[in-house]
């Protein structure tokens, strides 16, 4: 990496350049339009289309005809094709395909086909609410891996109680993404909450972003919630990351749908 040092001459050029064009745009009585603000905390928004948002998807059955019903978003894997969602979300993965950055019925990256999914024997043997995190692996699509095309978020556990959460996710009713940022509490020591409004069916699987790396999922308690002001999720601890670990070795079991043959 270059040092910080090294770009301070480009950021005065580029400062100059600025209030040289707002001086010109003044004496022209042109208006320069401020730049756009980040919204308030606690606000939802539509997401902005860009490398963070392409890294999230929706999860369809069979097909991009079929529906979405879930949120999903790729993590750094050794294999680059490793997903992570609601455990929920994946109880019938029989036909579920991923569509990474999906907005107004196109798929700008393709659809990708679950190969294999991992959850923890808790979640499997009880749906305990603690366990509702999940990974899927992606077969590659046209020689590619998910990761490659898209990038992927790195995982990262044992955060702070009030730690500020960015969720992006994808109603069942909308077409595009949302997103919000807020910070969480403890609603019990294995479950995080967050007050972000507008978050409703089909944002399960939803990442919980801290400084760019994932710290949670949309689901849990309630299923993530039973109303779209209030989310929850799992507390990423030792279990979650062992899960991760787990899954994102080559080579690793998982339960493959049968749709994967």
């Amino acid at each position: 990496m270059f040092p910080r040092q090294a770009g301070r001459p480009r950021t005065r050029r580029a400062s100059r350049l600025l209030l040289a064009l707002s001086a010109m745009a003044a004496l022209l009585g042109v208006d320069v339009p401020d730049p756009p603000a980040a919204p308030p905390p606690g606000f939802t928004v539509a997401a902005r289309a860009g490398a963070v948002a392409d890294r999230v998807g929706a999860l369809f059955a069979g097909g991009l005809d079929g529906g979405h019903f879930c949120t999903a978003a790729v993590v750094r894997s050794e294999g680059h094709d490793l997903i992570a969602t609601a455990a929920h979300c994946l109880d019938d993965p029989d036909t579920a395909v991923f569509v990474p950055g999906y907005r107004d019925g196109g798929a700008p990256y393709g659809v990708w086909r679950l190969t294999g999914v991992y959850v923890a024997p808790a979640w499997q043997d009880g749906k305990d609410a603690d366990a509702d995190i999940a990974f899927a692996t992606l077969a590659p699509l046209d020689g590619a891996r998910v990761e490659d095309v898209v990038g992927g978020f790195a995982v990262a556990g044992q955060q702070p109680d009030d730690v500020p959460v960015t969720i992006l996710g994808y109603p069942s009713t909308r077409e595009t993404p949302l997103s919000c940022t807020n910070s969480t509490e403890l609603f019990s020591p294995t479950q995080r909450r967050v007050d972000c409004p507008d978050l409703s069916g089909g944002t399960s699987g939803s990442p919980w972003l801290v400084e760019g790396e994932l710290a949670g999922v949309l689901g849990g308690y309630e299923g993530g919630g039973t109303v779209p002001e209030v989310s929850y999720s799992a507390v990423m601890g030792e279990r979650a990351l062992a899960l991760y670990r787990e899954a994102s070795a080559p080579g690793a079991f998982a339960t493959a749908p049968r749709s994967a043959g």
